[in-house]
């Protein structure tokens, strides 16, 4: 049967990769990477010497048709992003769709765990997470205004990423419809050398990064937790200040 991988590698620290993830690797014919330079220095790392070819949101339809005929041909593939799981917020998802619509059931789709940052953010932040709603990228504009509407409105956990050039913009989104009482949690550069976890109202959030604009680097991931008891709001509100 022809096999498919989709490997999860590091979102920062190169360390965090499964031995799995690296033997598989090493296995395949050919990695497809969202961008070649940055696996080269994941491969490199591991002495990993197995031909790689690019396949990102940019990717025209042929590319996708030359990955079935390799598979056709029996390569055995593997995708990976450039950091974290592929087809999370990733244009992975379009791929592996394809080949599965292609090759039905005489193809394995094998996925190998691991690192995700979305995941990663909310095991350190202290939030109940026993449920939650993730939404990606919010959007630059279109619909933009009634997800933060939404997200205020929630009775779960909201989880979202965000850029750099638009996380201010946000924090005025969140301090405007959260108010004044409910804790947001940023986290940033993790596992990187810089990483940071921060909590605090929208206001808080915003001021800091006003005043620190050298720490507006790298993606946000955004936690806004759901609404909590009467207790709880009270130890997480009159937590310590940043």
């Amino acid at each position: 049967m022809k096999k498919f991988y989709v490997v999860a590698t590091p979102i920062g620290n190169l360390e965090d990769i499964t031995l799995r993830a690296i033997r598989t690797l090493k296995e395949v014919d050919l990695v497809l990477c969202e961008d070649t330079r940055v696996t080269k220095k994941l491969l490199d790392r591991y002495e990993i010497k197995t031909p790689t070819m690019s396949y990102h949101s940019q990717s025209k339809l042929s590319k996708i048709d030359k990955i079935l005929d390799l598979i056709e041909d029996g390569k055995t593939l593997a995708l990976v992003s450039d950091a974290g799981t592929p087809c999370i917020s990733d244009p992975g998802s379009l791929l592996v769709s394809k080949i599965k619509e292609k090759f039905g059931d005489d193809i394995q789709i094998i996925p190998i765990p691991g690192p995700s940052a979305v995941i990663t953010a909310l095991s350190a932040s202290g939030v109940p997470a026993s449920d939650f709603l993730f939404l990606g990228f919010l959007p630059h504009k279109k619909g933009r205004k009634t997800l933060f509407k939404e997200i205020f409105k929630s009775k779960r956990t909201v989880v979202f990423y965000e850029s750099p050039h638009r996380i201010l913009k946000t924090l005025e989104s969140l301090k405007l419809h959260l108010g004044d009482k409910h804790k947001i949690i940023l986290a940033r550069e993790l596992t990187k050398i810089y990483e940071q976890i921060i909590s605090g109202i929208g206001e808080e959030l915003l001021k800091y990064f006003e005043q620190n604009p050298d720490k507006i680097k790298g993606e946000f991931v955004v936690i806004v937790p759901k609404k909590l008891s009467a207790y709880y709001i009270h130890s997480f509100v009159t937590g310590d200040k940043l």
